[in-house]
């Protein structure tokens, strides 16, 4: 990266300031109006038809009892719907023919004048299918598991390094463990939903995205349209944590009614149906194998993955991924294998790879660290790599380190009996617990487009996306600080794909993108103004930018943040019940650009992660083929009496190889530690090691009473003695 002329100044809010939130006003107002708020004259409203067999062909559809209730307007299936294009994703070729994938796949849909019509309309619409026979359950050896190519991210299905198999037959500590998650769902807290208007030949929908440049480009590709006909707005996002960042059933089932029927249709699909069609994180079935020295030092490591896609396309979960880069071992092995079941295609969901694969690895390197009698603190410093160990670049900054000893001494880890069991108030065990974190640094072209007013005023448009992150603000504070002007002075637009095309909110990568962005389009503004002489015109001076080329060019460093969770738990040894009593983090992220907004991300992937490790879990009924728990009532989230104290700090990170702010993505890091952290923690407290999420009391209770039984028979064997 080229030295920047205009070097970041001392504006009169500094990037890192705690601003609140622009939008915040609106949000609890309630004035701010998501994808279903907006009805155009004449709306219809829609509801889909999900198949109820988990695999065959739709035979027949009978939809005359629908079409006779009053204000119904259509009942669209394969027969009848508007035809697509090839669709890039498979997931979106809705409706186009007989084909049923999996359970919840879409087979038709009712419009109507209202939404309680068309919901019994949906209701009434009669399907015929010819069954055939399902398999809807990922097991570590079932028979059609094959290596995968690549997996999510374009990364390497496989790497090697060294002679990981003699290596580890000659280690004198050996950890060969097997660990499962279980399916997760993303359960934002708005529903998937869009509101579809065709005029002219001209197609605007209101879409709950995390990309409305992505869906723009999509819907144009399906129905044949050129991009410059198509406008897709989402201005407000209740959240997506991966299931919005690309475009879902929803929005494409919108804008095939609103041009069957010719009038704007609204779909908001019911958090029921979710579950089967919006993605979900697979579940994984992981072997970790570790060899070290007496002295803790690792000498071989092997991450093994078993997931599952659907046969409608492949998605592997990259969770052997870090293992490749985490800790010094000359010997390595990582294998992604995946099976295509009779199951919804898995997708995204914040730190996807990262969260399950870091839940294995960091649960094993614990299951290490007691083997060896060494503080899991210490062993986690025995091992940090002097490069990054796949690729034997340099770490632009890794302060992982300090993360470690700054969240020690601020969690209170020392003294730290490491006996477990020993804590104990009444019925309630307690324990500590630690894992490190770590995301990489992601960034993907943008562009952007800075106005100076003749008023004095800014204008930044940028096709950012806010899902509840903050982005409006933090773009304000990087615009206010390029152009060294007050941050009340710029003005934000984003939210449509009218707007400068830029990278879907993803990946922790947002800000980084768009950020990098705008604050070329601010220097180029600046270098126009000062060239300019005398007032500016009515429609003030404009620059624009894009970091095609930037983006483009591969770092020689390798470029990832770095974080420690701590976690003290405790355990009801007469229920099985587990509950956090604490939760602190420490992260290495970069130059943080607003320590409110910032803050907010931290906690919130903390927060998920708690769920992941004691209560968020899926499954598959091997019978109907469905996910049992596909809403709010049997999937479980945590809730504020679920997190009594979580913290979350940073370190002051200066990294010149990243952008021209100098950031990580903050978005996924949060979540990636956590509930290695929490099961470590459990083991401590308990004695028992649990190596299947989530840490119920179903799970917890017979190992808990079968362990105080051991004891009861030791102690008797003992005085006998």
């Amino acid at each position: 990266m080229s030295p920047d002329p205009f070097p970041l100044g001392p504006p009169p809010y500094p990037l890192g300031a705690p601003l609140a939130r622009r939008e915040g006003r609106e949000k609890v107002t309630g004035t701010a109006r998501y994808a279903a708020e907006h009805t155009p004259p004449g709306c219809a409203y829609a509801w889909p038809v999900a198949a109820t067999v988990a695999r065959g062909r739709v035979t027949a559809v009978d939809a005359d009892g629908a079409l006779a209730l009053p204000g119904v307007c259509a009942v669209l299936t394969h027969e009848n719907a508007p035809r697509l294009a090839a669709a890039a994703d498979p997931t979106l070729s809705l409706l186009q023919d007989d084909r049923v994938p999996h359970r919840g796949w879409y087979v038709a849909l009712a419009v109507a004048d209202s939404l309680e019509t068309a919901r019994a309309a949906a209701e009434a619409v009669r399907v015929s299918y010819a069954t055939e026979d399902h398999d809807v359950l990922l097991t570590a050896g079932h028979p059609r598991l094959y290596e995968a190519e690549t997996a999510n991210g374009g990364y390497p299905g496989t790497r090697e390094r060294g002679d990981f198999d003699g290596a580890f037959a000659a280690a004198p500590v050996t950890v060969d463990a097997t660990y499962t998650v279980p399916p997760l769902h993303n359960h934002p807290m708005e529903p998937h939903a869009s509101t579809a208007h065709w005029s002219e030949g001209r197609l605007t929908v209101h879409d709950s995205s995390q990309g409305s440049t992505k869906v723009c480009e999509d819907l144009a590709a399906l129905f044949s349209l050129d991009t410059g006909q198509v406008t897709v707005v989402s201005e407000h996002v209740g959240g997506g944590f991966g299931s919005k960042g690309t475009p879902r059933p929803q929005v494409v089932l919108a804008v095939m009614a609103a041009r069957h029927t010719g009038r704007p249709v609204k779909l908001s699909l019911p958090r029921r149906e979710m579950a089967a069609v919006v993605g979900h994180r697979a579940p994984t079935v992981q072997r970790v194998r570790l060899g070290a020295g007496d002295d803790g030092v690792l000498t071989a490591l092997a991450h093994e993955i078993a997931t599952h896609t659907s046969t409608v396309a492949e998605f592997v979960e990259q969770a052997a991924v870090p293992a490749r880069m985490m800790y010094t071992s000359p010997n390595s092995r990582t294998v992604h294998r995946v099976v295509p079941l009779d199951v919804p295609t898995p997708s995204w969901m914040r730190a996807p790879g990262e969260a399950p694969g870091m839940y294995a690895l960091e649960s094993a390197v614990d299951e290490l660290a007691v083997l060896l009698d060494i503080d899991p603190v210490e062993l986690r410093l025995r091992n940090e790599p002097d490069t990054e160990p796949d690729s034997d670049r340099a770490f632009s900054s890794r302060h992982l380190i300090g993360c470690l000893r700054e969240g020690a001494k601020r969690f209170g880890w020392a003294p730290r009996d490491p006996r477990p069991g020993v804590r104990r108030e009444g019925d309630l065990l307690l324990g500590t617990g630690v894992a490190a974190a770590t995301y990489p640094v992601y960034v993907a072209p943008s562009s952007a487009e800075a106005q100076a007013a003749a008023d004095g005023s800014y204008r930044i448009r940028v096709n950012a996306t806010d899902i509840g992150t903050g982005a409006r603000t933090v773009l304000a504070q990087i615009a206010a600080a390029a152009l060294t002007v007050p941050e009340e002075r710029v003005h934000i637009e984003i939210g449509s794909s009218d707007l400068p095309p830029a990278m879907l909110a993803g990946g922790s990568m947002g800000t980084a993108s768009w950020g990098w962005a705008v604050h070329k389009a601010c220097m180029a503004l600046r270098a126009q103004l000062r060239h300019h002489d005398g007032p500016l015109p009515a429609g003030g001076l404009t620059a624009v930018a894009d970091t095609r080329q930037e983006a483009a060019e591969r770092s020689p460093y390798a470029r990832h943040a770095f974080g420690a969770t701590f976690a003290e738990v405790q355990a009801d040894a007469v229920t099985g019940e587990v509950r956090l009593r604490r939760l602190l983090g420490v992260y290495a992220a970069g130059r943080i650009l607003n320590a409110r907004t910032a803050r907010s991300q931290f906690i919130g992937g903390m927060t998920m992660g708690l769920g992941m490790a004691l209560m968020e879990g899926s499954g598959l009924d091997p019978a109907f083929g469905d996910f049992a728990e596909c809403d709010l009532a049997s999937y479980h989230v945590p809730v504020c009496a679920d997190v009594p104290q979580i913290e979350a700090h940073w370190l002051d990170e200066e990294d010149p190889h990243l952008n021209p702010m100098g950031s990580k993505g903050i978005g996924e890091i949060g979540i990636v530690g956590t509930a290695a952290a929490v099961a470590n923690a459990f083991r401590h407290a308990t004695g028992v090691r649990l190596r299947d999420l989530p840490l119920t009391a179903d799970k917890v209770l017979p190992r808990l009473r079968a362990r105080q039984e051991g004891a009861g028979r030791g102690a008797r064997q003992e005085g006998a003695g």
